[in-house]
């Protein structure tokens, strides 16, 4: 079964894969967070966010001028009623989960992430629907035996009721294996020259003090897949190396961190370096950790992104 989302999470793309491409929404509905819209949903293609819709605007907007082409001009309008719909659905699961769950308050997320892979060279298609509970496996479509799927035993009321919906089964699989990659042949065709672009990354070594972690940072790339590894005298190194996501920036390029957990009596005496790996380069980025490289880092914080046809969990 597929790992669910996680509020902020963007899946990487590995970097030998530049032919798959992908299409799919995130929904993201809340409960106890003050501030913060109660239902969130964002489109995106190949990782680059194409509409956003929240509980606070109430309006379908798009992401990018590429796709206002692909689409007619009451596209935005038609679709804000269906997300409408849905914020409701999906406000009034929140409140039934929590009652699976015999939960009465405190913060509490429900997520689905749905879409669909291609890929350009063999042709190969595949789909997914799946749900997440407060960062937790809820339930997942499984599109080729027609049923669904949970490891939760909160979740077997939801499986039993859309198990026996066929018709609804169907409907969905059509979607995924047909309507989804039209839709998505489509936006890729039009955001072409913005989904296919290369970017090579900008790599920096950082440290808020002369006693904290140094940090390796990637940023400014595209596209999102990306290697980020420590070494020590040559070899790998695992242990002592906090990994971060891929984060999106504000310009659609990505940036990606590692933090070296060891003391800097250590890299002095030792030779550790950071090496980047990304398609864009023809050769890997390598930073050697000593005191000239690393910039004074005094406040940095990596940015974090909160991106994010519907079912009532009864």
């Amino acid at each position: 079964m597929r790992k669910p989302f996680i509020l902020g999470l963007l899946w990487t793309i590995n970097i030998a894969s530049a032919v798959t491409h992908s299409y799919q929404y995130f929904y993201t509905a809340t409960a106890g967070i003050k501030g913060f819209p109660e239902f969130v949903a964002v489109g995106m293609v190949d990782g680059e966010q194409i509409s956003y819709y929240d509980s606070s605007s109430k309006q379908l907007i798009p992401r990018q001028e590429w796709v206002k082409k692909a689409v007619d001009v009451e596209f935005w309008e038609r679709n804000t009623q269906v997300f409408l719909n849905t914020q409701v659905s999906f406000e009034a699961s929140v409140e039934i989960a929590m009652q699976r769950f015999n939960q009465i308050d405190g913060v509490h997320t429900l997520q689905k992430r749905y879409g669909c892979e291609w890929d350009s060279e063999t042709g190969t298609t595949d789909g997914f629907e799946l749900y997440g509970y407060d960062g937790e496996d809820f339930i997942a479509f499984d599109m080729k035996n027609m049923r669904w799927i949970t490891p939760s035993p909160q979740g077997v009321t939801t499986k039993s009721k859309w198990d026996r919906d066929r018709i609804l089964n169907e409907m969905r699989k059509s979607y995924l294996t047909q309507i989804c990659i039209e839709w998505l042949k489509k936006y890729v065709g039009y955001g072409r020259s913005t989904l296919e672009r290369k970017v090579p990354p900008e790599v920096s070594l950082l440290q808020r003090d002369p006693s904290s972690p140094v940090t390796c940072l990637a940023t400014g790339f595209f596209p999102e897949g990306i290697v980020v590894s420590w070494q020590k005298e040559g070899e790998d190194l695992h242990e002592d190396v906090e990994l971060g996501e891929t984060l999106p920036n504000n310009d659609g390029t990505f940036q990606k961190t590692s933090r070296l957990r060891v003391k800097p009596e250590d890299w002095k005496k030792d030779t550790y370096t950071c090496t980047v790996q990304h398609k864009c380069l023809k050769e890997d980025i390598v930073k050697r950790v000593y005191e000239e490289e690393i910039r004074t880092n005094h406040g940095f914080v990596p940015s974090d992104s909160k991106s994010v046809y519907s079912s009532v969990l009864i």
